[in-house]
């Protein structure tokens, strides 16, 4: 299940109002604190401690050896789930992409396997996020949308609210179709499940009814994990929806399992800092109106759809599956499926926070990289917290690349490096093609500060990027890289984030001596030397002409970019054609 870490322990998961809000993590890889056990019900699958136990080169293969041990029937169902509250952001997709290495790994066994992610829809509204997400991956205020919506609706299910938006069915099905665009653009197959589907359709209704027929049973064990639950009190593990209000409700006070039915009054739900208050009416509703608690949906979720494996958040870990392995075991005989805990990871280095603004969407991500740099990243070993660093988005896409240079033998690596390539480069590349081209990301970076498609190619080509037998497929391919990068320099205003006036001599007013030593710079550019002696040149051309350093530069980037202020200028003048780099310090064209 995806993270929920704002909720209380005697509260529904998804309870938290941006819902998407994750405690720090550190940005330096760390190990979860996990108990040293081998104990095969514990989640975490990856830290268990044991000298005699032999691993793969992929944690993913060490998960699917856990799934083969139980001899699962087929398909086998690899399950994730979400709570649809706040902005479904890339943290989210931590879970479709664990559970999709794990599915690849057993279909390549030779297994049938299903991937399901959940939309626990039916979980009410307990206070509204302050930015939500059109479904075009744009992030708005409440303010933009009509939030009454929202507002009106505090303790309904996610499926019975209207969407803001007004362009899907409900405020559940939009945030549900984003998630599903999500695993779409990054080629992850999941069948999406609604929770509250699953209560209509009747596919949790004798799950339910065995539930409440053993509600002391229920009562019993839920009060180990619970204070608001006494073992020998009058909890009943169901929430039914008000017939007046529409709001759930948590107050039953009669079961009458024959006919199907619970009586209940609809009475105040407390949601964090706030009451959301009931109306009090007193009324009748079926096993169908209404819901489980979260402690108990869990594992009948597992239960109706069949669940093997689940991957989950370290909250979980520590809260949720405990009691979902007693629930499974002691209340509704069921095995509670292969769980696997993995780290969440942060963004910039702080955590995703949508009530903050540290959020970036799956679509987002895929503006500045190709989607099999994003599937790389999420092969990384889920028991390690890492950090996705939009600023320094360079330094993954050249693991990357060395990640797939490995693979097809272009460069030493160590043999765990090379076994791990290896392994997971099939996985993580649709087509693998030797032919390839990647440009360098920076310096597909330096080629977006000119719109010329001839000119970024010429360039790529020269300085030995581009080789001469490329095929038109594979240089249209490695250019892509250059709208990346692009989008990456003006995104996070970095040294790349200038665009190159080809067209026009920008506007300038130098003097006497600063045009001299300009010329005097194009006559040793003209020459042919490499960005280390242009950059050299500059220093040493503004120090034997007594001009100010700092406007010497600043001549250069008005020149080029009618800036103040610009790339590190040898480098850049190095790598455009030297033709019309000296022309424009010439002031010619």
């Amino acid at each position: 299940m995806s993270p929920e870490p704002n909720a209380p322990d005697d509260t529904e998961a998804s309870s938290a109002p941006d819902g998407a809000d994750e405690p720090a993590a550190t940005a330096e890889t760390t190990e979860l604190d996990a108990d040293e056990t081998t104990d095969s019900s514990s989640p975490y699958t990856l830290q268990r401690e044991d000298g005699s136990e032999t691993h793969h080169a992929f944690w993913a293969d060490d998960v699917a050896d856990r799934v083969e041990d139980r001899d699962p029937d087929e398909p086998i169902v690899i399950k994730g789930g979400i709570s649809p509250s706040g902005v479904p952001h890339l943290g989210n997709v931590n879970e479709i992409m664990r559970g999709y290495f794990v599915a690849e790994v057993l279909r390549e066994r030779g297994h049938e396997v299903t991937q399901v992610f959940t939309a626990d829809d039916r979980d009410p509204l307990r206070g509204l996020p302050r930015t939500l997400c059109d479904l075009e991956g744009n992030l708005v205020d409440l303010g933009e949308v009509n939030a009454g919506a929202l507002g009106r609706n505090l303790g309904s299910p996610y499926t019975d609210i209207p969407d803001p938006f007004g362009c899907c069915e409900s405020y559940g099905d939009h945030f549900s179709q984003i998630i599903e665009d999500s695993a779409a653009a990054v080629d992850v197959p999941i069948e999406f499940v609604s929770t509250t589907e699953l209560y209509e359709s009747g596919d949790l209704e004798e799950i339910t009814r065995h539930v409440l027929e053993n509600r002391d049973t229920a009562r019993e064990v839920l009060s180990k994990y619970q204070d608001k639950v006494e073992e020998n009190g009058e909890y009943v593990p169901f929430n039914p929806i008000c017939e007046e209000c529409g709001k759930i409700t948590e107050t039953v006070t009669d079961v009458d399992l024959e006919a199907g039915t619970v009586e209940y009054r609809c009475t105040d739900m407390d949601a964090g800092d706030q009451t959301i208050e009931g109306c009090g009416h007193e009324g009748t509703a079926t096993l169908r109106d209404g819901k489980l608690p979260w402690r108990f949906e869990w594992p009948a979720q597992w239960q109706a759809l069949g669940v093997d494996f689940e991957p989950f958040g370290k909250d979980h870990a520590e809260g949720s599956w405990p009691s979902g392995i007693d629930v499974a075991e002691n209340v509704l005989g069921i095995e509670p499926p292969v769980p696997m805990v993995y780290e969440w990871f942060t963004l910039d280095g702080e955590p995703f926070s949508s009530s903050a603004g540290n959020v970036i969407l799956v679509s987002d991500v895929l503006e500045l990289i190709e989607p099999e740099v994003l599937r790389y990243f999420f092969t990384k070993d889920p028991s390690k917290a890492r950090d996705f660093s939009v600023e320094r988005l360079d330094l993954l896409v050249d693991e990357f690349d060395r990640f797939e240079a490995v693979y097809y033998g272009e460069v030493e690596a160590s043999e765990d490096e090379r076994a791990f390539a290896e392994r997971v480069y099939p996985l993580v590349v649709d087509e693998p093609d030797e032919d390839r081209i990647r440009l360098p990301y920076t310096f597909a970076a330096v080629l977006g500060m000119t719109d010329d498609p001839a000119l970024r190619e010429e360039i790529a080509r020269r300085e030995g990027h581009i080789p001469e037998n490329a095929s038109e497929q594979a240089i249209e391919d490695a250019l892509g890289r250059v709208e990346q990068a692009r989008n990456w320099a003006r995104r996070t205003e970095n040294e790349f984030d200038y665009e190159l006036k080809r067209e026009a001599i920008p506007d300038h007013d130098f003097d006497a001596t600063t045009e001299i030593a300009l010329e005097e710079l194009a006559d040793f550019v003209e020459e042919g030397h490499g960005p280390d002696e242009i950059q050299e040149e500059i220093y040493e051309t503004a120090k034997r002409h007594d001009v100010d350093m700092g406007s010497f530069f600043g001549a250069g980037y008005r020149l080029f970019f009618d800036e103040e202020q610009g790339p590190k200028l040898g480098p850049f003048l190095a790598k455009v054609d030297r033709e019309f780099v000296v022309a424009r310090l010439r002031r010619e064209r």
